[in-house]
């Protein structure tokens, strides 16, 4: 069968006339609103720099629900050590969000690439920054001292959040970094999910699990079209809260 190639006008096919691989269509572009539509309806860009644009919807979907995190002793530990240190003059680690999209996007990249290949291009790296200027795209920062050490990024659309790519320059540091957004996606926006994308064991054993697409186009069909409540930025607390950086 052959893959359905679409341009900056046209709408995308169904999703259910996805191949096996999950692969939809190619072509478009990476607009805003193309991204934005994408997302309602459950496809997401993921394809080689300098090759056309994909558009992805797998069947299975892997999804983590915010209450069903799955914290390890040890990362229980750590997480403990920085909820304690949260406002300290001198924390061992802080966690805050939106303070430096653009490092974390850019870390990401570089990190993957280092050690697999990224497809977080410098287009990518445009498009998701031009979200995050539009309050949809956010961050998860965790930083030593001054030096950002980990972190995540990722696309927010009504009541739904869009897992993107995370790193870890010292050890638990994604870990960290997940576990404080899925804090404050349940407590402070009332978030109950966030789209894992593609199944791997790391996210199994973090509590994800996975759903037939048909499910997963159900309740993004009732969860985007809510609001898409502000986010802000600042410094976050374990239980979910948000303060000013410190």
């Amino acid at each position: 069968m052959s893959i359905p190639w679409i341009d900056a006008h046209s709408p995308f096919p169904s999703v259910e006339m996805a191949l096996s691989n999950g692969l939809v269509a190619a072509g478009a572009d990476l607009s805003i609103s193309r991204l934005l539509n994408a997302y309602s309806h459950g496809l997401f860009p993921w394809f080689n720099e300098g090759e056309p644009i994909l558009w992805w919807s797998p069947d299975p979907r892997t999804i983590l629900r915010c209450d069903q995190f799955k914290v390890s002793k040890s990362l229980a530990k750590r997480c403990r050590q920085v909820a304690r240190d949260e406002f300290s003059p001198t924390p061992r680690l802080r966690v805050t969000t939106n303070m430096a999209f653009l490092q974390v996007i850019q870390l990401c990249s570089q990190t993957r690439r280092h050690k697999e290949g990224t497809w977080i291009s410098a287009d990518i790296i445009h498009a998701y920054y031009n979200l995050h200027l539009i309050n949809h795209a956010h961050s998860i920062e965790v930083w030593k001292d001054a030096e950002l050490v980990g972190g995540l990024y990722g696309v927010q659309l009504g009541q739904f959040f869009f897992g993107e790519s995370m790193f870890s320059l010292i050890s638990d540091a994604s870990k960290i970094a997940l576990y404080y957004l899925t804090r404050y996606l349940h407590n402070a926006h009332g978030i109950k999910y966030i789209d894992c994308q593609q199944e791997t064991a790391h996210l199994l054993s973090l509590g994800a699990t996975t759903i037939a697409r048909t499910e997963f186009s159900q309740l993004l069909k009732q969860l985007t079209s809510a609001d898409t409540t502000p986010w802000g930025q600042g410094q976050l607390s374990a239980q979910g809260q948000l303060y000013p950086a410190q």
